[in-house]
């Protein structure tokens, strides 16, 4: 069953954030864009490479008033461990959040039962609490953050501009599309 549209699940979780551990709820994401970006471990290959460049396009989401919240099956300890003990994920600085009782990685449909890890799962929510975008990629294979910066904006685009619609490749700036009778068939 697809998650498009749908309300994320209630959860709270442990999350390290810039020193500190603060707790995380459904509730913090409301009135918000959000992004759930779930890893299969701390301490890995791909990994690292991904949270990196998500961290180095912090600031672009932050413009857009999205937050990012990492997810694995660690601990909020070993994401301490790991923040302090490797410089790529020390640039990081929004919240690593713990799953330990594998719920998150359930309710997002992206546990992986027997290993007790996530697979690598995208997913944007609107400010509602809403999942608008979902992207499941196979462990080896990394994500790139311009691209779902991209998809970002144009799912807050649709949002904010209901009767149109953005097209492959669409670009903020762009032309979009407002579906009608008249384009059937003439795209």
């Amino acid at each position: 069953m697809s998650l498009i549209n749908t309300e994320v699940k209630p959860f709270k979780a442990t999350a390290y954030l810039n020193g500190e551990f603060i707790d995380v709820t459904e509730a913090d994401l409301k009135g918000k864009w959000s992004i759930f970006f779930f890893y299969p471990a701390d301490f890995t290959f791909v990994c690292p490479t991904e949270l990196g460049d998500l961290a180095d396009n912090y600031e672009a989401f932050k413009k857009l008033g999205v937050e990012i919240y990492s997810v694995s099956t660690d601990t909020h300890f070993t994401h301490k461990a790991w923040h302090d003990s490797s410089e790529t994920i020390g640039k990081l600085q929004y919240p690593m959040l713990a799953d330990p009782t594998l719920q998150i990685s359930r309710n997002f449909e992206v546990l992986i039962e027997e290993a007790g890890l996530a697979e690598r799962g995208t997913f944007v929510i609107d400010p509602d609490g809403k999942v608008q975008i979902v992207e499941i990629n196979a462990g080896n294979i990394g994500r790139n953050a311009e691209e779902l910066l991209r998809k970002v904006k144009a799912a807050q685009y649709v949002r904010e501009n209901p009767n149109e619609v953005c097209p492959a490749k669409w670009k903020e700036g762009e032309e979009t599309l407002a579906p009608s009778l008249d384009l059937v068939g003439k795209i």
